[in-house]
């Protein structure tokens, strides 16, 4: 069976944004595809290095699982794992940066948006050899599928040229991985000016209670030249037709909104509404689910440790399959045959 290998940095809980960006993917492939689950803590060290931010990886990550299992990711049937258990993850990720060049990571435009975000004066070495480690990640269960969101397809893309550059000098190793970009492959946050993200505020938590919901709808950004309810209103990138057209199941609905929205027959308040009943709607076996599954103590951290335990068995065959083909291994076995063979000899040698 195929692999498949996602996940997400351990930042606390998850938005609608990573459910159509990537959850839906995840939950809908695993029955077909043998997947992997990254808890990607390593990552969050690029741009969140101090100790204070290290300690509440544990705790986020236990707030990520339950995201994931009330999404629908089954512990039977996929593998989540914490990325810095796996110490063959840093063999190859030192193993890779043989094999790309600074100009080539600088091409990649997420990397500046990152820096920018976290409001870094300079680049850390780190945090350009970001998407070295994602190839790390990728191959080391050796994944043949990745679903990301739109800002990692460019990441997949140098994941697949250091899988043929390493294939191509020294043998076939690793699979060439694809990327599939979910159906919304960036959603907009609730202020309209950028994609969903915690850090900006703007974001709907997958976990937010129905008033909480309420609220961050009623705030949100819709058409800003529609000062009244009967000026016609532009739909098109209007975040909250973008929502209800993501969202709202009802799509009969959805049109006659629309309809009326672009000729001023109806005020942002009432689609607003009907946006906060379609999300609830949405949310309610999520939060039910999650709300389960936070009653099993100790469940979600056995759920980690056992997938951890099984990728690090993955990972070994992983590092020293590339070792071996890589001529590493009879570097260190000459060494050793010598070594041996020269304590043997003096061994045998009568004491003068």
């Amino acid at each position: 069976m195929k692999r498949i290998l996602t996940g997400d940095r351990p930042t606390g809980k998850l938005h609608l944004g990573h459910y159509v960006g990537s959850i839906s993917n995840r939950v809908r492939l695993q029955d077909e595809y043998e997947c992997f689950f990254i808890i990607a803590d390593l990552h969050t060290l690029t741009t969140q290095p101090q100790k204070e931010n290290i300690e509440v990886l544990a705790e986020n990550a236990r707030e990520m699982v339950y995201d994931y299992l009330a999404c629908g990711i089954d512990p039977a049937k996929s593998t989540v794992y914490l990325q810095s258990a796996v110490i063959e993850t840093y063999e190859l990720n030192l193993l890779f940066e043989m094999l790309v060049t600074v100009p080539r990571l600088q091409r990649l435009p997420s990397l500046k948006d990152m820096a920018r975000n976290a409001n870094l004066a300079e680049m850390p070495f780190g945090l350009l050899g970001y998407p070295i480690l994602q190839s790390a990640d990728i191959l080391v269960p050796r994944a043949h599928l990745v679903p990301v969101g739109k800002d990692n397809e460019a990441h997949v893309e140098l994941t697949r040229e250091i899988a043929r550059r390493f294939n191509y000098l020294y043998g076939e190793v690793f699979p060439i991985p694809d990327v599939l970009v979910g159906d919304v492959p960036t959603l907009v946050g609730t202020d309209g000016s950028a994609k969903m993200s915690k850090s900006l505020g703007n974001a709907i938590l997958l976990s937010d209670d129905s008033r909480t919901v309420e609220k961050k709808v009623d705030s949100m950004y819709t058409d800003p030249n529609r000062v009244r309810a009967d000026i016609p209103g532009t739909v098109d990138g209007n975040p909250v037709f973008i929502y209800h057209d993501v969202f709202n199941t009802n799509k009969a609905e959805v049109e006659d909104l629309k309809t009326r929205y672009r000729a001023g027959k109806v005020g942002d308040v009432e689609v607003k509404q009907k946006l906060t009943v379609a999300l609830n709607a949405f949310l309610d076996p999520i939060r039910e689910r999650r709300a389960g599954f936070e009653a099993r103590k100790g469940f979600v951290d056995e759920v980690i440790y056992d997938g951890t335990m099984r990728t690090r068995e993955e990972a070994r065959a992983t590092v020293v399959a590339a070792k071996k083909a890589m001529g590493l291994t009879g570097v260190w076995n000459r060494i050793s045959r010598k070594a041996e063979d020269a304590r043997k000899k003096r061994a045998k040698e009568p004491e003068s």
